[in-house]
């Protein structure tokens, strides 16, 4: 009887705090279910049938919020800028940031004017995770308890960062907490060693491929689980394959049964910053254009956030804009900082689905035509056999005579947009005679060797991108084979060589000897690890005690040199190597190496650490912020950081508690796909498709990943049901 009165008391409870649907929603959400099937393969991949695409999008968002709901409800709150409703105070300005650029009221107007076919998928994107809810009801969300079919349009081109994320927060804080800042940019330390994030995309033409069929490598490098595996088909014509964003409803990097797209960050300069003249008067604001003085656009903001006790707070902003954007920064008295980026969602959202559907080279090209990817590159391969690449899409057309690598004067007319380049202006490649394509987040002007785009042909700011050393490793690894296979393709993205060490590890070797030819050469330990160091083939081992110490020398003798760099010297890859070589002594570089071994010695017992020991993959809880332990299963992982060269990333670094270090960031779904008659494809995915501990899609993949083996995708609806796990509808 008590446990009865118990249970009733708890389902009370889940029922106040749910969301109430109504009965209309209900059936219309049960009707729309029974269209939709949802066939989990035996790695737990949904592979989603609807009737029309809505359907599909329905049953793609309904398996999404199965698999991972709170990192579906974290996007949103993140991209909608109500991220402080939950986490509290410290992220008012993040929230800030986002309502700054596109509000819900905006994304409401955008919804009302959308087309027909996007408004239908738009309302099957609230209808699929609003009926999960609804089937869910002890899941609690921390704050969205009902989707709306306008939040996508806030959320629309599946980057992990967006531009908004570059305006720096402590910059905007400065501003509207009225503190004075004087640097345009303050150089960030912390930013600087934060592990990069990017992505590695080949294609491969016929005639560098053994089965004369186009070859494409898919290798987004993320925070894990950022991404899951999905295929999502419908009777329209959709069939497509390949990492989605959580929360959103179209394949990001993937493939369908005619051609491949892989997206790599890019740093072509899509957007710009602005310093406007400011005077007042009368107690208003206005900014200097031209001859003219125009007023400062006001709005109030109000930021709702969690208090201490629980209870919501608010904090008041007056916000700013002028035509070029809104203030994010002041630069001296008279001074502020607009930045200007792209501002069209519905664009952004529809050349995002719409490139899902493509059916070769001449389809995909006018989905660029949209001009809404303002962050990326892209990778390209079609069935057709026609391989190409782009970089960038978004690009405003600019007066060249100014530097777009700083802010520039907004009062002077000269340097507002003028329009946007069309396709045809942009850094681009088409069936290069080299055969191959590569981007790992790099200059354009090597992605095809001695075939790449001439960068005499194109504007500074069209391809700021420095070369790094995924770049250079890449360009050697697809000109040494004369053909590619889909195996030979997987050893060439994930090819052990680390080009980041050839030059440092010389110039530490001829240090050496310079202190070694000393009145105090060195003794010991020390003298041991550099035969170590002398002998290792800078390629990635587990059992490589060489990568240990090059690993953790390096990072702390370029810790060392990074510090003494001038405030806003930028400092890439390769350039930090050459700045670390002649910005530190050699007792320095020989110090940090004695560092190196005590670090081991006291943490290990010993420095001869294969590298396999110290660098593991572990997925414990689930939460969005892991935990690790290092009394807990492991498993090593060779394949390490991409500022070192690794094709195949692994950001790992020690927690709290931890000695060992542990991946959280890198490869996270990783695929290659030939294009014949039939798609034949692998892939593999860090730890499982399921965020969810106790199922056994959880790490069922993470043995493979680990050691950098593949799964065969199922594609065609023969193999899916060959290997299928259940199928059902939504709701059952």
């Amino acid at each position: 009887m008590r446990s009865s009165l118990t249970l009733g008391f708890l389902l009370v409870a889940i029922s106040a705090q749910a969301q109430v649907f109504s009965p209309a929603e209900i059936a219309r959400w049960q009707q729309q279910a029974q269209q939709v099937t949802i066939t989990r393969d035996t790695w737990g991949v949904p592979h989603v049938q609807g009737k029309t695409d809505a359907d599909a999008v329905f049953g793609l968002l309904y398996a999404q919020c199965e698999d991972d709901f709170a990192r579906v409800e974290m996007n949103y709150l993140d991209a909608i800028g109500r991220l402080a409703e939950v986490e509290g105070e410290s992220v008012i300005y993040h929230d800030l940031r986002a309502r700054l650029f596109l509000d819900s009221t905006q994304a409401i107007s955008l919804y009302k004017k959308s087309p027909a076919w996007m408004k239908q998928l738009l309302n099957a994107f609230a209808d699929g995770t609003n009926y999960y809810l609804h089937t869910h009801p002890t899941v609690q969300p921390k704050l969205l308890r009902r989707f709306q079919p306008w939040m996508p349009l806030m959320f629309s081109e599946g980057s992990i960062g967006g531009n908004i994320s570059v305006v720096p927060l402590e910059r905007l804080k400065n501003f509207y907490t009225n503190r004075k800042s004087t640097s345009w940019q303050q150089p960030d330390f912390e930013r600087a060693e934060r592990e990069p994030v990017g992505s590695n995309g080949f294609a491969v033409a016929p005639t560098k491929s053994a089965s004369g069929h186009a070859l494409l490598l898919i290798n987004p490098h993320t925070s894990f689980y950022f991404r899951p595996e999905v295929q999502m088909r419908s009777e329209a014509g959709l069939n497509a394959y390949g990492a989605v964003t959580w929360g959103q409803f179209f394949v990001y990097q993937g493939f369908n049964e005619h051609c491949g797209w892989m997206h790599t960050s890019s740093q072509a300069d899509s957007m710009d910053e602005y310093l406007e003249t400011i005077e007042q008067k009368d107690g208003k604001y206005y900014y200097r254009y031209g001859k003219q003085l125009r007023p400062v656009q006001v709005t109030p903001i109000s930021i709702p956030y969690r208090q201490a006790d629980g209870k919501i707070g608010r904090k008041q902003f007056t916000t700013y804009r002028t035509h070029h954007g809104p203030v994010v920064g002041q630069q001296a008295d008279t001074k502020w900082v607009t930045v200007r980026m792209m501002d069209t969602p519905l664009a952004a959202l529809e050349q995002s689905y719409l490139r899902t559907k493509a059916t070769d080279y001449a389809s995909f090209r006018e989905t660029l035509k949209l001009n809404g990817n303002a962050s990326n590159n892209t990778v390209f391969a079609d069935s057709k056999g026609t391989i190409a690449y782009w970089h960038g899409n978004f690009m405003p057309r600019r007066d060249s005579q100014f530097d777009w690598n700083r802010p520039v004067d907004g009062s002077n007319p000269k340097t507002d947009w003028q329009g946007l380049h069309k396709v045809d202006d942009l850094v681009q490649l088409k069936n290069p005679a080299s055969g191959w394509i590569q981007n790992c987040n790099a200059t354009p002007f090597t992605v095809s060797g001695p075939s790449s785009p001439a960068r005499s042909n194109y504007p500074t700011y069209m391809a700021p991108d420095a070369e790094n050393y995924r770049g250079i490793n890449a360009v050697r690894v697809l000109s040494s084979k004369p053909v590619f296979t889909l195996d030979t393709l997987i050893a060439a993205a994930k090819d052990p060589y680390l080009a980041g060490f050839e030059a440092l590890l010389p110039a530490l070797l001829k240090d050496f000897q310079f202190v070694l030819d000393s009145s105090n050469p060195p003794e010991g330990d020390v003298v041991e690890a550099m035969k170590v160091l002398q002998v290792w083939d800078k390629r990635y081992s587990t059992a490589s005690v060489g990568q240990t110490l090059a690993t953790y020398w390096g990072e702390k003798i370029q810790r060392l040199a990074r510090a003494r760099a001038a405030a806003n010297q930028p400092l890439d890859y390769i350039s930090l190597t050459a700045f670390t070589i002649a910005n530190t002594t050699p007792q320095e570089k020989l110090v940090a190496l004695q560092e190196t071994l005590d670090e081991l010695t006291r943490d290990f017992g010993t420095w001869k650490m294969p590298w396999g020991a110290v660098n593991r993959f572990q997925r414990l809880t689930g939460n969005i912020q892991e935990t690790y332990d290092d009394q807990k299963p492991s498993l090593p992982v060779a394949f390490t950081s991409s500022a070192w060269g690794s094709l195949a990333a692994f950001g790992s670094r020690a927690y709290p508690g931890t000695k060992k270090r542990y991946g959280s960031v890198g490869n996270s779904f990783i695929a290659v796909v030939e294009f014949g008659p039939r798609i034949k494809a692998r892939s593999v995915l860090a730890g499982g498709n399921s965020n969810n501990p106790a199922s056994p899609h959880f790490t069922d993949q993470a043995g493979l990943y680990a050691e950098e083996n593949f799964k065969e995708v199922y594609f065609y609806p023969e193999d899916v049901k060959k290997h299928a796990e259940r199928t059902y509808s939504p709701g059952q």
